[in-house]
């Protein structure tokens, strides 16, 4: 017994060291991409109430389109580190190829649903007038980038599958370097700059327009696309990844690979997509229960959403890792790799709560001075303390399905979760209270309804890795790399 928890413990050290060189990477880049959006709403907030208003109502349209196009995506990850492990690398090229067919699609519906469908949908919300214009020439700047980040996140989804991670970081970091610049030029105009500067600059510098919202839409669709522009510069010219010449002989869509791509893709999309349509339905249903309430929630889900990074790349490298073992056949260190992986997000979630608890206080401080919304969102932030394990565990193990190239299963337990349960009761709890029995909780319901949603989903996808892993390894799934 000793002897076999000695060879467990090295086994998992052995296991572990790679798991976080690749996911230490994507969590910078998951940082810099959430940087942009940030930018945008700070940026935009110092011209004009009604900007900010306009960006932020536009970032709840687009930033769940994008986060849809970019799980889709996401399915050619566990294919190509499947390939990889297996040593078929001829079978890579193709199957990019096609997801830059796909990306190419994506891009251009979203940007058409961005063009044409945002006015009846703010008519809809009862968006005020001006905000509802802003909002959509933002948007309609905005849409000229979608194919630009659908081609960085196919290629991006590529290079993560090969063990190459590092890109996705500095490109990004590009991205967000193009944003910042390009955002104070372009909201605030000429006279941005001659305030910043002075007056030694040319009178066409300042006599520039400030462009506001629209400015931020241009803004950032010219760092999607330089993001997308870099990546695919940087697959051509790179060596680092071996044989596969990724631009040599570019194939024609194949729609047997597409409809695969689609069959492991499209349940990662929707699946991402309820989870960020969650956050955004609670958003709208406490949005009755006054500023105070609406800021605090805002607050603690805004702080709380950044160290979810952490657990989310964890994630996403896992999904690498297990693509990689499963390829090479060698099943029982595939349910080594998904477990370890699993009990990593497990300290990883006990170190949030750590810093949690250690630096709420003088953070939430740092983004307001009202007391009243400071000790509201103290409080949601000890009930984000309690579901920081149910809510890596849920994430790692999805990431580990995926690497099993298991997303169905995730997607429905995705709607049931987070929808019923989580939405469900949240809504339940915080509108009628428990049966009589308990008053309703308000904002804190919600919290409730989050942990529950988050606690169901991790038990449920437990359940069903533990069934997959066993299958794969006493060989009765037949899983292969199609």
């Amino acid at each position: 017994m000793a002897q076999f928890a000695a060879d467990l413990l090295a086994a998992s050290r052995r296991e572990t060291r790679p798991l976080i060189r690749l996911a230490l990477p994507i969590c910078g880049a998951q940082l810099a991409q959430a940087g942009m959006s940030v930018v945008d709403v700070m940026m935009t907030g110092r011209l004009s109430a009604t900007d900010l208003a306009a960006v932020s109502v536009g970032s709840s349209l687009w930033l769940p389109l994008m986060l849809f196009m970019t799980g889709t995506l996401m399915g050619l990850t566990p294919i190509v580190a499947q390939l990889l492990g297996g040593g078929r690398t001829a079978g890579i090229r193709p199957r990019v190829h096609q997801a830059l067919w796909v990306a190419l699609m994506l891009g251009v519906l979203a940007a058409g649903l961005l063009w044409f469908t945002v006015m009846p949908i703010f008519h809809l919300m009862a968006v005020p007038d001006e905000v509802a214009q802003g909002a959509s020439a933002y948007l309609a700047a905005l849409a000229f980038g979608m194919p630009g980040v659908a081609l960085f996140q196919a290629l991006r989804a590529f290079s993560d599958g090969v063990n190459h991670t590092r890109p996705s970081l500095w490109i990004s970091l590009l991205g967000l370097g193009v944003n910042i610049p390009s955002n104070f030029v372009l909201i605030y105009g000429g006279a941005g700059l001659t305030d910043l500067l002075g007056s030694w600059l040319p009178e066409w510098i300042q006599s520039l327009p400030a462009l506001g919202a629209f400015g931020c839409g241009i803004a950032t669709a010219l760092s999607m696309w330089v993001m997308g522009l870099a990546m695919a510069a940087y697959t051509h010219r790179s060596h680092a990844y071996g044989d596969i010449t990724l631009w040599h002989s570019p194939s024609p869509p194949r729609w047997r690979m597409i409809g695969n791509l689609l069959y492991v893709g499209v349940p990662i999309g929707v699946a991402i997509f309820v989870e960020v349509t969650l956050f955004t339905l609670i958003a709208l249903f406490i949005a009755s229960l006054g500023e105070v309430t609406v800021a605090a929630h805002q607050v603690a889900l805004n702080y709380t959403s950044i160290l979810f990074m952490l657990p989310l790349s964890l994630s996403m490298a896992l999904t690498v890792r297990v693509g990689n073992t499963l390829g090479q056949a060698r099943y029982q260190l595939t349910r080594l790799v998904a477990w370890n992986g699993i009990a990593i997000g497990v300290l990883v979630a006990l170190f949030n709560s750590l810093v949690l608890w250690l630096t709420a206080r003088p953070v939430i401080a740092l983004y307001t001075n009202d007391i009243e919304v400071q000790q509201l969102a103290l409080s949601l932030v000890v009930l984000a303390m309690m579901f920081q394990i149910s809510d890596s565990l849920q994430v790692n193990l999805a990431g580990a399905l995926r690497g099993y190239k298991d997303t169905r299963v995730i997607m429905f337990i995705t709607l049931v979760a987070y929808w019923v349960v989580g939405l469900g009761g949240g809504h339940w709890l915080g509108s009628h209270g428990l049966f009589g029995l308990i008053e309703p909780l308000g904002v804190h319901g919600y919290w409730i309804g989050l942990i529950a949603g988050l606690s169901a989903a991790a038990l449920l996808l437990g359940e069903r890795l533990r069934r997959m892993a066993t299958e794969v390894a006493n060989g009765n799934a037949g899983l292969t790399c199609r």
